[in-house]
């Protein structure tokens, strides 16, 4: 199954979802399939291998002009995804700079910084969604 079960409804989740990411945070593509429930036509072991995937088939889908900001959505190793030399790359940066997410040399988003801890919980409950899975790594512990 290399497509969600149902991508109309697949998608408009995920947009629905990526329009929740506020300026100045991104997410990645498994932490907003994180939150996409499995269904009948799909298990949660193909939801967790697969997901990520979807959701990145659905930004490449967004539909022009609905106010996605597709922008926000990254990779989980805080890296864009596009190739790096690639004129979607350039866009993709140059917008999040303009929310005032900064770079290092490497080219990486510092998800510390700029993860997203995704939406209220009133949102998942009132959209039947699970909580997301964090971006950012726990505090070592002082031992």
């Amino acid at each position: 199954m290399f497509n969600p079960p149902n991508p109309q409804v697949f998608f408009a989740t995920v947009w629905d979802i990526v329009r929740q990411i506020p300026p100045g945070r991104v997410s990645s593509y498994g932490q907003i399939a994180s939150m996409i429930p499995p269904t009948d036509y799909a298990d949660p072991e193909t939801m967790r291998r697969l997901a990520p995937r979807w959701v990145g088939t659905a930004m490449r889908k967004s539909p022009q002009g609905a106010a996605i900001p597709w922008q926000r959505v990254i990779n989980s190793q805080g890296r864009i995804s596009f190739p790096p030399d690639s004129p979607q790359a350039a866009e993709q940066q140059r917008l999040l700079e303009s929310e005032g997410i900064r770079f290092d040399r490497s080219g990486k988003v510092d998800l510390q910084r700029y993860g997203w801890q995704g939406p209220p919980e009133a949102y998942l409950q009132d959209q039947f969604l699970l909580p997301p899975r964090p971006l950012q790594k726990p505090p070592r512990s002082l031992m």
